[in-house]
């Protein structure tokens, strides 16, 4: 987090229009606008070039690189920021000509990334990402690591120094994967521990800044009996490591609830596999629960980037439901899509609350039913373990009175207790 005493950075950000129509040009903009919010800084200016090609050399042309120094010196400016992904040589080429700090789109989410873990999985994660990121660029990232208060995009977990020798970067690159390694098979063994359990897994999803972790959050204070709130904030990235609370639904049951990174539009492979362990808690969930900001213009594209990252990690056939949050700040929202599951939310509404509880349920449980049974005294042990939850159980003198909530389908199992 920001230091109180800690100058904002200056930034100009620049983007390379490709021929993009208006509208997904405004939304870039509009994002990478939100990502320098998060890391503590100030825009200055935008830049848009357009363009027919990408520039080998300096990406934008030396011509317009000589523009962006004239305008960078008379504003004050610290850094430069491509919403693009540079190569090495055209950092390099590109501070020669500007002489201020510059900065790329994957290089200021990792420096966010960064600022954001907490576990020690999760800044192992960042740190390797920002290492497999930097070594091919270390040529475009000496001169600037040298400067005083370097800012964005120097940053490692913890506010740490990151190593700039090839060999030594290298050599960390290969110990932290085998210390991931070890991390990654301890947190299978919890996965699947919570698959096997007779608790079901929801996610809960969606495009950074959606209100994802307020959900979880009002869900928690009302429903979870050890209140552990996650960390929430009105920014990208808020949270990054995996947070799963136990949840106890009106019926009675129990479910893990846990809260994600949040996703952002094109956001780099590496940076997805350097965050497998959110993903893995998608893989193994019973249901989604996609969280859009329905008082966003933008909520298509934002729905469209969740829904993409989901498809390029090949899940499919998972119960889905789309969670219009903020509905108080855009009371007529309208929703056509009739053969999705989906509610409209205030995450500040405890009404609200209950009304998406009440759906996570009913698609959780809409084929189970509560079924009447009496477990003779002699059968109790075997009964016992099958682990099942009982409701209003009495001890009579024939045998356990109780009711069963179960599957419709799986009633034949129980047969022999049913009365």
């Amino acid at each position: 987090m920001m230091k109180m005493n800690e100058k904002k950075e200056k930034v100009i950000i620049v983007h390379l229009n490709l021929g993009e129509s208006d509208h997904i040009l405004d939304d870039k903009v509009k994002e990478i606008e939100e990502l320098v919010r998060s890391s503590f800084a100030e825009v200055e200016a935008i830049v848009i070039q357009n363009a027919d090609t990408i520039n080998a050399s300096t990406y934008i042309g030396s011509g317009k690189a000589y523009e962006i120094k004239e305008m960078a010196d008379n504003m004050e400016v610290d850094t430069i920021l491509f919403n693009n992904e540079l190569t090495g040589s055209q950092m390099k080429n590109l501070e020669e000509i500007i002489d201020k700090k510059i900065v790329d789109r994957t290089g200021l989410i990792l420096d966010i990334f960064a600022r954001r873990a907490t576990t020690k999985e999760g800044k192992l994660q960042v740190k390797l990402a920002q290492l497999e990121y930097r070594l091919p660029r270390l040529v475009g990232f000496r001169n600037y690591l040298s400067r005083e208060g370097a800012g964005i995009g120097t940053r490692g977990p913890g506010e740490q120094k990151l190593e700039m020798d090839r060999r030594n970067i290298q050599k960390e690159i290969t110990q932290i994967k085998h210390q991931l390694k070890d991390s990654h098979e301890q947190r299978k063994i919890k996965s699947n521990k919570r698959k096997k359990s007779i608790m079901p897994i929801v996610s809960i999803i969606g495009y950074s800044n959606a209100g994802k972790s307020t959900i979880l959050n009002a869900v928690v204070e009302k429903y979870s009996l050890d209140n552990k709130k996650v960390y929430s904030d009105d920014m990208l990235f808020a949270t990054l490591d995996i947070s799963a609370r136990q949840i106890e639904l009106p019926n009675g049951k129990d479910i893990i609830m846990t809260d994600t990174v949040g996703f952002v539009s094109d956001l780099p492979t590496k940076l997805i596999e350097s965050f497998k362990g959110t993903l893995e808690e998608i893989e193994i969930s019973d249901l989604l629960v996609i969280v859009v900001d329905s008082s966003n213009v933008d909520y298509k594209m934002q729905l469209k980037a969740t829904t993409s990252i989901l498809k390029d990690m090949n899940i499919k056939d998972k119960k889905v439901l789309y969670c219009f949050n903020k509905i108080d700040l855009n009371p007529e929202f309208f929703y056509d899509k009739k053969d999705e599951h989906f509610i409209k939310i205030s995450a500040h509404k405890a009404e609200d609350i209950d009304k998406l509880i009440e759906k996570i349920q009913y698609m959780l449980y809409e084929k189970y039913r509560y079924f009447n049974i009496l477990v003779p005294y002699s059968n109790i042990d075997t009964f016992m373990k099958l682990n099942l939850k009982l409701y209003d159980s009495e001890y009579l003198d024939e045998g356990l009175s109780a009711k069963i909530y179960i599957e419709a389908s799986e009633v034949d199992k129980y047969k022999e207790y049913l009365r």
